[in-house]
């Protein structure tokens, strides 16, 4: 089996490290990240930079879940060079 991909985080002073996978759509890539018992996705906009795609209702449902935390998965992701 293999090992789960991890993407350091650093939330309100806190190392995270949350499993992530690689998906490759047409000519997109778009990112699936672990966050609490919740899979949010990731692509990149028009800029290159990470948007997540999170409705209200899953913001609402998830405790784990906040702008903060994605805003930080998107700059994360942005440092990367995933493509």
């Amino acid at each position: 089996m293999e090992e789960p991909l991890l993407l350091p985080v650093t939330y309100q002073n806190e190392d995270l490290e949350l499993e992530f996978s690689l998906q490759r759509i047409g000519y997109i890539q778009r990112v699936g990240v672990k966050i609490g018992e919740v899979i949010v996705f990731f692509e990149p906009d028009e800029e290159g930079s990470y948007r997540a795609l999170v409705n209200a209702e899953q913001m609402e449902q998830s405790k784990s879940l906040s702008v903060g935390l994605l805003q930080a998965i998107a700059a994360q992701l942005e440092k990367l060079s995933l493509s």
